[in-house]
Order: C-alpha cells, then sequence, then structure tokens
C-alpha cells in the first residue's frame, strides 16, 4: 500500500488526515516540520507528500524547492492560503495539487488516489527507458535527460512529457491533455494547462530545440 508523508504542524489537522487515510488503508509518516518532514521523506520510500506551508523552521515552499532538485514525488498543498496567485505559484514550483482549508476528507481521498494513478503511468507499458531524439527517460526512476543534462521535473510536468512521448506528432488538445492528466472533466483549465506547458517547454527549450508545438486553435503537439 502507498506511503503518505504528512508535513502539517497543526495537530487537530494532522490527527484528521492522519485517521482518514489509516481508515483507508494508507500508510502515514507524520512530520510536523518542514525540516522533520525533509529527514524523513530522504530516509523513506514515499509515494505522496501533503504538505502545509506554513509550517515551524524550513517553511513549505522551501521543502518543495529543496526536494524538487532530485525528486518528481508527488507534492499536494494543503493551505489556508485561497488566492489565486498564491496556488498558480505554488503549481508553478513544482506543487501538483493545491486544496484548500478547510477541506472535504473525502474529496482530499480522491486526489490522492488520482496522484497515485498518474505515476502508475509511469511504467510506460513495462518500459524501462524511453528514448526520443535527445531525450532520455528512466522509467524505473523518473529521472529525465536531454543530451546527458538532468531535468528536474514536476510531477504534471512529467505526466504530460510521457504523455507526448507515447503520442509523437499527436496534436492534443488543452482539454485531452487535462483530462488526460489530471483525470477529471476539464472545465476552462486553459491557465493550468498553458502554465504547465510552458513551464515544461522551457526546460526541454533550454537544450535549444523546441520539442513542443503551439497549433494555434487547436492545442500542443511533440515534434
Amino acid at each position: 500500500m502507498a506511503t503518505i508523508l504528512i508535513i502539517e504542524d497543526d495537530n487537530a489537522i494532522h490527527s484528521l488526515i492522519k485517521e482518514a487515510l489509516t481508515l483507508n488503508g494508507f500508510d502515514t509518516l507524520s512530520a510536523y516540520s518542514g525540516t522533520e518532514g525533509k529527514l524523513l521523506f530522504e530516509q523513506s520510500e514515499v509515494d505522496v507528500v501533503l504538505l502545509d506551508l506554513m509550517l515551524p523552521g524550513m517553511n513549505g515552499e522551501e521543502f518543495l524547492q529543496e526536494i524538487r532538485q532530485n525528486s518528481t514525488v508527488p507534492v499536494m498543498v494543503i493551505s489556508a492560503k485561497n488566492d489565486q496567485q498564491s496556488k498558480l505559484e505554488l503549481l508553478s514550483n513544482g506543487a501538483d495539487d493545491y486544496i484548500t482549508k478547510p477541506f472535504d476528507v473525502q474529496e482530499l481521498l480522491v486526489r490522492i488516489n488520482i496522484q497515485l494513478r498518474h505515476a502508475a503511468k509511469a511504467s510506460f507499458s513495462g518500459m524501462k527507458e524511453i528514448h526520443y531524439n535527445e531525450i532520455n527517460v528512466n522509467v524505473d526512476t523518473r529521472e529525465v535527460k536531454v543530451n546527458g543534462e538532468t531535468l528536474h521535473l514536476t510531477g504534471r510536468e512529467y505526466a504530460i512529457l510521457l504523455l507526448f512521448l507515447e503520442n509523437p506528432k499527436k496534436v492534443f488538445s488543452r482539454a485531452n491533455i487535462y483530462e488526460s492528466v489530471w483525470n477529471e472533466p476539464y472545465f476552462d483549465g486553459d491557465k493550468t494547462i498553458n502554465m504547465h506547458i510552458s513551464n515544461l517547454r522551457n526546460k526541454l527549450n533550454g537544450n535549444e530545440t523546441n520539442y513542443i508545438k503551439t497549433i494555434w486553435g487547436i492545442g500542443f503537439k511533440f515534434d
């Protein structure tokens, strides 16, 4: 069963999440500060991180920045900050999902399972490595290299890249991408898709090849 790392300093919220996860068959690890969370993350096999932002010591933003240096493990932010700018910044900086407090426990469980399904898709039909021009993906380690240079991708960026690599030259609408990667109905999520595509394109294009083409009025394709 999947292991969920809970990083939350509010005892009541932490206990609520831990109890719900345990009742639904998940293993859990508990941290009450960003520093403690980072230590547990480095020492354990973690499948999903639930991350508060306002933490003692290392805050949530710093934790996210630290682990995104070498990990694509899904990180779901759970925060009282509910402004659109905060959400977009966290998603842009490596978060895979953003849930606002107070939250519905059943919705949280559904969203965790969505993240786990995304990770499971990375098996990419049993392949161990994927090669496309200068791009090399090690499916076991989720490591992505372009011309030998390691790229640090978020979980969403990684899932979008795999979708493109599985279907090179296919044109995807924004709805296609959203429903394939997020596993949710598409409701005019242009800003979300555009942000993730832009981030992925910038990381790939740092190696001077424009892999992601915009097909105006339709969507995107990988070439």
